[in-house]
């Protein structure tokens, strides 16, 4: 079956409250969705972001962003009143987020809300906390030592809390005991409204693709609850980090920071942290994105300290195995593999065996820099891959065709047969729907035909990342019309319900 989708963070939607939110205008993009024939709705990680605003450095692998929960519907609940969020200062500019005025802004009024949930919610919040209490009591604590100690890294902390040392932990859980069930108060709200809008999506037929980064950040829970996981030295700072090679795109390559993990370690129970971890992420997504795929079979580790990553040399991942302990565990899973840049035969030869989907990048074909090639161009695409006109982290359709070399974009006009009448982005898209791949995801930015000026994310830079937003309107009858009917005329639309009321949209 052929199909497509739409790939928009959750917080580029517009609201009120200076970012995008699980509320009104969530559901209102699901109808759009609905509307245009669509089966996916692709967003960007779920976790609460840390410095440089990333959703791929998170605090944690397992908690979700408390500047998406609606305020509104906090209202609805009873845990919030109009006038303790609705005069707020939330912004100037409604197609931009300002991450710094968020978090100054949103954590008080989350406070007040959690300061009614023991009187409205009591039974719900204890069941929450129980069910989740395998990753949610170490994130709770970690997040108010984080508080206590002025947003400080967990390694610079005092050795007995960085160490662990079970009289510490107590000592701080007893000291620190409002704030740990504010955060619990704040995973509450933001599980809650989650898992209301993905049962509004799957009742619209739209399935949630959702993404995963491989590696934990350096500050984060995860690694500090788990360090026997990661390859780091007896005082728990990473021998060697994560990142990518010099390549056409950067001369000093990828310098990401993250600790590697320990793979040895994680082999010998079974890659148990690894299981728990995904097995989560199908709690909350139809479908699941694992970010550099790469990595399972050969990962870039750079010395820890490093300026940038020239320095680095590849080491042998888990490989295959990996993958046959995931699927014994946890049975056959709708997963994406994200399989972009340099591959050698054996990265083939893991997808081949994993029998994941991997990407298409449509940009990647005209590329004359690094990675272009005829394995890009949409004839050549087989049906088992998902094909993308770029992703997050490339330009948009429009601000390709305006800053890639001349020569590139000469030949992506000549093979594409571009029309600047229509409005070139639409041939772009035209050839990605078209084309043999069985599923095709486009960013909201390219049905926009949007430019430069909003592209999500450029790597290795920092600053101006993560912050564009939709405005108001975006979502219009008349552009879901146009899209249904590309999607009849290539045989992308969503199953009709009342035909197939139990069919889903299928990545094979």
């Amino acid at each position: 079956m052929r199909s497509a989708g739409i790939l928009l963070p959750v917080t580029a939607l517009p609201s009120p409250f200076g970012i995008g939110t699980m509320g009104e205008s969530a559901r209102r993009f699901i109808q759009f969705l609905k509307k245009s024939g669509q089966s996916y709705w692709q967003i960007l990680p779920l976790n609460p972001t840390s410095y440089g605003d990333s959703p791929y450095q998170s605090f944690s692998s397992f908690a979700g962003n408390p500047y998406l929960i609606d305020l509104d519907e906090l209202k609805k609940d009873g845990l919030l009143k109009a006038e303790e969020y609705e005069t707020l200062h939330w912004g100037d500019d409604p197609a931009c987020v300002d991450y710094g005025l968020l978090y100054e802004t949103r954590f008080p009024v989350l406070q007040k809300a959690a300061s009614r949930l023991q009187a409205h919610f009591p039974d719900a919040f204890a069941r929450f906390c129980q069910e989740n209490a395998a990753w949610l009591e170490d994130y709770a604590l970690f997040m108010a030592l984080k508080d206590e100690f002025s947003g400080k890294p967990w390694l610079e902390w005092p050795k007995e809390l960085k160490n662990r040392e079970p009289n510490a932990l107590q000592k701080a859980g007893e000291r620190l005991c409002d704030s740990v069930r504010f955060w619990k108060a704040v995973q509450f709200f933001f599980f809650n409204q989650w898992q209301a809008l993905k049962q509004y999506a799957n009742d619209n037929h739209i399935q949630m693709i959702g993404d995963l980064p491989i590696y934990a950040a350096a500050d984060s829970a995860d690694i500090w609850a788990s360090p026997e996981q990661f390859q780091l030295d007896d005082e728990r700072n990473p021998i060697e980090v994560a990142g990518c090679p010099p390549d056409g795109f950067s001369a000093d390559g990828q310098l990401w920071g993250n600790p590697l993990f320990d793979w040895d370690s994680m082999k010998k129970d079974g890659f148990s942290w690894w299981i728990r971890r995904i097995s989560y992420q199908f709690r909350l997504y139809d479908v699941l994105r694992i970010d550099h795929f790469r990595g399972f079979d050969a990962y870039y580790a750079i010395p820890a300290g490093a300026k940038n990553a020239q320095n680095g040399r590849w080491r042998t991942g888990p490989g295959i195995e990996f993958f046959r302990a995931l699927e014994r565990a946890l049975g056959k899973k709708n997963i994406i593999a994200e399989d972009l840049g340099f591959l050698t035969p054996s990265v083939h030869q893991l997808l081949k065996d994993t029998g994941y989907p991997g990407m298409k990048v449509l940009e990647f074909a005209f590329d004359s820099r690094d990675g272009g090639g005829s394995n890009y161009l949409p004839h050549n695409y087989p049906h088992h891959c998902i094909a993308y006109i770029g992703t997050h982290d490339n330009e948009t359709a429009l601000g390709w065709l305006e800053n890639a070399p001349p020569e590139d974009v000469a030949l992506a006009r000549e093979y594409l047969h571009l029309d600047p009448a229509e409005g070139e982005h639409w041939g772009m898209m035209r050839a990605l729907w078209a084309s043999p791949a069985g599923c095709t995801i486009v960013q909201m930015q390219d049905l926009l035909g949007l430019g430069h000026e909003a592209r999500f994310n450029t790597p290795s830079t920092v600053g101006q990342n993560w912050r564009w937003r939709a405005e108001k309107g975006f979502d219009s009858d008349a552009l879901a019309k146009r899209v249904h009917r590309q999607m009849e005329l290539y045989e992308r639309l969503a199953p009709q319900p009342k035909q197939k009321s139990e069919e889903k949209a299928s990545l094979e």
